[in-house]
């Protein structure tokens, strides 16, 4: 697994960097290949709050965390955590359901976001397009796509129904359970 560790308003040295490599390579024996996957792993301290965030896309498969604490390592080891059980959700759910179909071991879409974020002024109409993402549609069905959603930490999903083949969305409504949107 490659690393791109970046600091904001922090001094990335080098046994940070080793801890954080050493740490999040923990990961790596949830999968059976991570030779192109790279960890994106964003250091930030604002006000004696040390955050990490750690994005890791991978073929099928995009792992997010964030964590905030007033000790950076203990941040740091709070975030792989969260991603173990994200992991661990994730092989437990769909792989128990997939073992006996012979599909592949992973199922999600790697989100592809070519364009840098951009934010809008306070004085520009709510209408203007602010960012664009493109990403691959899968066939899933629903169940998948609900823990896809809150995988990424979103509060909707765009999907390829599996059993109708049209394009449906997964969303999360106010009272907490979800809701289906299906194209005709």
């Amino acid at each position: 697994m490659k690393y791109n560790v970046r600091g904001e308003n922090i001094e990335v040295t080098p046994a940070i960097r080793d801890y954080v490599e050493s740490k999040i390579g923990k990961i790596e024996r949830y999968f059976d290949s991570t030779d192109n996957a790279e960890s994106k792993v964003n250091l930030k301290v604002y006000n004696n709050q040390q955050k990490i965030e750690v994005t890791i896309p991978m073929t099928g498969l995009v792992l997010r965390a964030e964590e905030t604490h007033d000790d950076l390592y203990a941040a740091i080891d709070l975030v792989v955590d969260k991603l173990e059980r994200q992991i661990r959700k994730h092989k437990t759910k769909v792989n128990r359901k997939l073992r006996d179909t012979g599909s592949p071991k992973y199922l999600f879409n790697e989100v592809i976001d070519n364009d840098p974020p951009m934010h809008m002024d306070e004085d520009e109409d709510a209408e203007d397009l602010v960012r664009t993402k493109r990403y691959n549609l899968k066939p899933m069905d629903s169940e998948e796509a609900i823990l896809q959603m809150n995988l990424l930490g979103h509060n909707f999903f765009v999907f390829l129904n599996a059993a109708t083949s049209e394009t449906n969305v997964v969303y999360k409504r106010n009272d907490g359970k979800y809701g289906l949107i299906e194209s005709y």
